[in-house]
This record gives structure tokens, C-alpha cells and sequence, in this order.
């Protein structure tokens, strides 16, 4: 007997994909498990192991640096000068440094390698602080130092690049700067207890600070795997293409002027230590400076990173420049350890709350194609204006008084405030 064709037979079924709109089951499964498949992806080896440099290395830094003010000016005699014009040089190394560390890293096609060199130099830099005699010695041992930071930059984020899957790779670096971050904090907590151990004998402290940093060189010999498949080297290339200056905006070359100003405010913590010795803090608890400034600045970061998404970047550095203001000026006025360390704590604050935003403002005010040299021209001028700072600061502190550093440095910071509000962005 024939069958009756019937109108429910001669419509095709759909797929559940062709309903645009509507999420089924199937579909519901399919992206659950994908999503599921994402979580699985396990961050590298090669990543948790910079990772664990970074915190090795970070600790012993910050453990060394959160004396050596102190054991300059009382150990070897320096001035509170010489401390600014050490602290300067320094930190304006490492920056000018970091300009050209990525073209080598492209250069050289070798990240390991550069990786080890910078880190491997910074080590080798820390016995030379317990063994110093002279401030000529300390200024080499940081001077050094500072270079092996510019050096290892670039090319360590480059290789997290390298092996870091797509899917996860800004986990990759989050964690790594989150390691980076635990190393500051727990590097100043550290010095704390063995000055209690051992007396207060700065020097006994600082040849600890010897041993995370061989773990960390160690670490990045047997533990860190770069991918057989590299790019090729390529030409070297100047980071900085000095006669594309002229094609910058006005509003970029404000931007530039802006942070200028802004770094001129944001002198070395070094001063920050020597304030707190000033303020008759013991020698075992000075180190706790270096702990509440990097706690509130950890601390910050994040919901800064929120009020990023909800406010625009100049408002949010406005808001970074009138904590530094306070802090200054509750600083400048510290006459006891609680008020001393309420302006600490309102320093991590607005680096919590200022960290990348002038970044963002250069790439803000440059096309696209000049972005490179943009980035370049900035960290050059305010490479020069760290090191000025912190000289400024140092003389004024000599010259004039503790009060007149911090003073001087809430001025530039309300300078640098009123650029920022006639500065057109968008």
C-alpha cells in the first residue's frame, strides 16, 4: 500500500545551529566543554620558572634595597646627595637601558641568553654590597645592577610571548608579575627578622640577600626552555627614529612634558627609609617602610584597574597625583612612626592607581605607525628627569632640610596636576 506523503514529512529538520538566537542543549555542552578545554591548558614550565626568578631575584633586590640607604649614610658616610645622584644614576639606567633591550632581544634571536646576562650581572652585583667600603663601591655594585634590569626586561617578556598559548597567555604574564610583586613584599619582611636575628648587623643581612639571587640564575639555566622554532634574528633596528620628532602632536609632546613633571614628584624610596630613620623608628623596623608601601601597592592595582574601565585615564592619574600630594605632605610633617607610615602607605596608593595610565595617554596621542619611537622618545626623557629627581631631592634634603624633599616634590606633583587638566585626550 503506497504511504501518504504528509507536509511534516517534506520539512527538513533543523540543526541547532540555524536558529539564531536560541542556545540548546547541545550547543550549551559544546561550549561548556570548550570552555572546560581552556581552563585545562596548563601555563608552561618555562613561565612558572621566570616566575620564580622573578621572585628570588626581586626579593634579594628589595631586601638590599630597603638598607642600603641607611648603610650608606650611617656605615660609609655618604651624604644625603650622594645617596639622590646613586639613586638617580641608577634608576635612570635601568630605564635608558630597557629602550634598547627589546632591538637586542630581536637582534640576537636569543632570549635565554640575554635573560641569563641580565640576571646573571644582577647577581653577581650582590656580594659586592656587604663587601663595600667605599661609595664608590656601592655605586658601581648598583650601577651594574641596574643595567642587568634593563638588560633582562624585554627579552623575559618576549620569551613569555614566545611560549605562552594564545588562549592564556595574559594569565602567563599576570602571574609572573604577580611573583614579581611577592618577592618585593617578602624581601623587606625578611630584612626585618634578620635584623633581629642578627643584631642589626646590616652587613650579615645584606650577604643573605646573596642567596635568592644565585637560586634565581640557577633557576633560569636548568629551568627555562626556549622554543626550538625562534624567529630569525633580525637587523637591528634604533628603538628611537629621531627624525620622525616632528610629525608628534602638540597634545603628544604634552603628554610628555606631563610625566616629566610627574617623575620630577616621584623622587626614590631611598628617601622614603631615610625619612624613616628620622623619625627614630628602630634600625630592625626601618625595613617596613619597603613593606607597606609595596602591600598598599599591590593592594591598589586592581581596583585601580576597575575605576580604568568606569572613569577616564586622565581623571585616574589626577586622582594618582593627589595621593602623591598628600603623601608628601603628611610625609614632610612626620613626626612619629604612624603618621610616617600613613604618607608610605598614600605613596604605594598612587602607584597603584598611576601604574601604566601615562602609557596609555602616549599611546592615546600617536598614530599607530609611530608608536614605537612615541614610546621610545618618553622613556628617554624620563629616564634623564628619574635622575634629576632624585639629585633634586637629594640637595634640597641637604641643603635645606628632610621637610623641603617632600615639599618640593608636592609642588611638582600640583605642576604637574595642572598640565594634566589642560591636556586635551580623545
Amino acid at each position: 500500500m503506497r504511504r501518504i506523503r504528509t507536509r511534516q514529512d517534506k520539512i527538513k529538520p533543523l540543526h541547532f545551529n540555524q536558529l539564531p538566537g536560541i542556545v540548546f542543549n547541545e550547543d550549551s555542552t559544546l561550549v561548556r566543554r570548550r570552555v572546560l578545554k581552556k581552563r585545562q591548558i596548563a601555563i608552561p614550565k618555562t613561565v612558572w620558572t621566570l616566575g620564580f626568578v622573578s621572585l628570588f631575584m626581586d626579593l634579594s633586590s628589595e631586601l638590599i634595597h630597603s638598607l642600603l640607604p641607611i648603610f650608606l649614610v650611617t656605615t660609609l658616610g655618604a651624604s644625603i646627595l650622594t645617596v639622590g645622584v646613586i639613586e638617580g644614576i641608577s634608576e635612570a639606567t635601568a630605564l635608558l637601558v630597557k629602550i634598547f633591550s627589546g632591538a637586542l632581544s630581536d637582534f640576537f634571536a636569543k632570549r635565554k641568553l640575554l635573560i641569563l646576562l641580565g640576571y646573571g650581572m644582577a647577581a653577581l652585583t650582590k656580594p659586592l654590597f656587604p663587601l663595600a667600603n667605599s661609595i664608590d663601591m656601592v655605586f658601581t655594585a648598583r650601577f651594574l645592577d641596574r643595567i642587568g634590569k634593563g638588560v633582562r626586561g624585554a627579552p623575559r617578556d618576549a620569551l613569555i610571548a614566545d611560549v605562552a598559548p594564545v588562549a592564556i597567555r595574559g594569565a602567563c604574564f599576570g602571574l609572573r608579575q604577580s611573583m614579581d610583586t611577592v618577592g618585593a613584599f617578602l624581601g623587606p619582611l625578611l630584612a626585618i627578622a634578620l635584623l633581629a636575628l642578627f643584631h642589626d648587623d646590616i652587613k650579615g643581612v645584606l650577604w643573605v640577600a646573596v642567596i635568592p639571587a644565585l637560586l634565581a640564575v640557577a633557576l633560569i639555566a636548568l629551568g627555562v626552555e626556549e622554543p626550538a622554532a625562534h624567529a630569525r634574528a633580525r637587523p637591528f633596528r634604533a628603538p628611537i627614529k629621531w627624525h620622525l620628532a616632528r610629525q608628534f602632536s602638540d597634545r603628544y609632546w604634552w603628554v610628555v612634558l606631563s610625566g616629566a613633571i610627574f617623575t620630577l614628584a616621584r623622587f626614590s624610596e631611598a628617601f622614603l627609609v631615610l625619612r624613616a630613620q628620622q623619625t627614630g623608628l628602630p634600625l630592625t623596623w626601618i625595613p617596613l617602610v619597603m613593606v607597606v608601601m609595596s602591600l598598599t601597592y599591590a593592594l591598589s592595582a586592581y581596583p585601580a584597574g576597575i575605576l580604568s574601565d568606569h572613569m577616564s585615564k586622565k581623571h585616574l592619574l589626577a586622582l594618582a597625583l593627589i595621593l602623591l600630594m598628600a603623601a608628601d605632605l603628611i610625609l614632610a610633617q612626620a613626626l612619629s612612626w604612624p603618621m610616617l607610615l600613613l604618607g608610605v602607605a598614600l605613596w604605594g596608593l598612587h602607584m597603584g592607581f598611576s601604574q601604566g595610565i601615562l602609557a596609555t595617554l602616549v599611546a592615546e596621542t600617536t598614530p599607530a605607525e609611530l608608536k614605537g619611537t612615541a614610546f621610545g622618545l618618553f622613556n628617554f626623557v624620563s629616564g634623564l628627569f628619574m635622575l634629576t629627581a632624585s639629585v633634586i631631592a637629594g640637595g634640597l634634603w641637604q641643603w635645606y632640610g628632610a621637610e623641603m624633599t617632600f615639599y618640593g616634590g608636592a609642588a611638582f606633583a600640583f605642576i604637574a596636576l595642572i598640565m594634566l587638566g589642560k591636556l586635551k585626550t580623545g
